[in-house]
């Protein structure tokens, strides 16, 4: 029978650990997904010709562009992980670039969308042998965007930009409680030497209502359902004699209102004759970090902007951290550096009626895999391996 509809209820998100894996190892869901957006564009050459008002054809001559937009709650880095990224924790104690996964060449990973019958949660979809269930793979996903968004009365949430290569849909995979999975999913990669598609099956395992545990309900690791506002600490006291208001923090500082940080990828698909599809999708260098800072003022300090760039420019590097604690505020969920800051910009705004406002703009640029002093750098309390770990 038909579905009348599709809602988030019956779908669930997977990341694989590259474009060409198959096993079900190497596959693993996302969690506290919002939203997912995702389709494609194909741009054509018109063929046209003298003695004919219409085009004749109109041939693909660039390969297809896919997009895939996701958004979710952050937690304690298991998700960035699953995409990637570098997060330091108690296993993995080594300081690295949080893009670090995306910087290096490689082929991107796959993302797929399942979907189960209508009215059923697809983390609690466990019947063997259904066949209705299907399945949507995007292939060869390079990140081009990565952005935290804070606010007061607001849950933080993290919005992720990819381009793929391909993508497919099954619509008869079935459940097989041999490998505790789905089966029957054609893999969306794409040989990017080759310019085809690998034509392999990969395993998906059973979607669950939490990271890392197979239960509904959250075991003594996933207690964390999402990070609050007001277990958020932003440290901007580096630029205290650079700013015009006071930063230190507390009733002696500016009351930050809202704080979103960027860590834009934008790629260029490199080509070549005989292939339909991109052999790469390298970064365009330079990548700059921003973190833009919204907040009310209360204080203002002496201040001269004709001092602060009458320097040579010696010690202007500074570093601003973001702390976003578990509920209680005694563990650390996330907690964000960015190295090598710089203040771009400093707005204020005051009008009748309304609080008079200040609006800060910081930026760093990305530095090498083994650059640990200009960057973005993500630690967080989640140190659970990954099913390929």
């Amino acid at each position: 029978m038909a579905r009348n509809r599709v809602i988030y209820q019956s779908e669930a998100l997977y990341s694989s650990k590259e474009y060409n894996s198959t096993a079900l190892s190497d596959h693993a869901q996302l969690h506290r997904v919002q939203s997912a957006n995702y389709g494609f564009t194909i741009n054509r050459q018109d063929v046209n010709q003298y003695g004919n008002l219409a085009r004749i054809d109109s041939l693909i001559l660039e390969s297809p562009t896919v997009n895939f937009d996701l958004s979710y709650y952050p937690t304690n880095g298991y998700n960035e992980r699953l995409l990637n990224f570098a997060v330091q924790n108690t296993n993995n104690t080594t300081e690295a670039q949080f893009a670090s996964g995306h910087l290096s060449a490689g082929s991107g990973q796959n993302l797929y969308i399942l979907t189960v019958d209508e009215g059923k949660d697809a983390s609690l979809n466990r019947t063997d042998g259904v066949s209705t269930n299907t399945v949507i793979g995007l292939g060869n996903a390079f990140l081009t965007d990565y952005t935290l968004d804070l606010a007061v009365g607001s849950l933080p949430i993290a919005n992720v930009s990819f381009e793929a290569s391909n993508i497919n849909s099954d619509t008869s995979v079935s459940g097989d409680n041999t490998i505790s999975g789905f089966t029957g999913i054609e893999s969306p990669g794409v040989d990017p030497e080759q310019g085809t598609t690998l034509g392999t099956f990969i395993e998906l395992p059973y979607a669950t209502g939490n990271s890392h545990t197979g239960d509904y309900v959250a075991d003594d690791q996933d207690k964390l359902s999402a990070l609050r506002p007001g277990d958020i600490t932003l440290d901007l006291s580096a630029f205290n004699g650079d700013i015009f208001s006071t930063v230190d923090g507390g009733s002696d500082g500016i009351h930050i209102q809202s704080a979103s940080l960027s860590l834009p990828l934008s790629r260029t698909p490199i080509e070549r004759l005989g292939s339909k599809f991109p052999f790469a999708r390298v970064v365009d260098f330079p990548v700059n970090a921003t973190l833009t800072v919204n907040a009310i003022v209360n204080t203002v300090q002496a201040q001269n902007l004709a001092n602060m760039i009458s320097g040579c420019g010696e010690g202007e590097l500074q570093e601003v951290s973001l702390a976003l604690k578990e509920c209680g505020g005694t563990t650390t969920g996330l907690s964000i550096k960015m190295k090598g800051c710089t203040i771009d910009s400093e707005s204020f705004s005051s009008s009748i009626g309304s609080n008079k406002s200040i609006d800060l703009t910081f930026s760093t640029q990305i530095g090498g895999i083994k650059d640990l002093n200009k960057g973005v750098f993500f630690s967080g309390s989640n140190d659970t391996k990954l099913p390929w770990e």
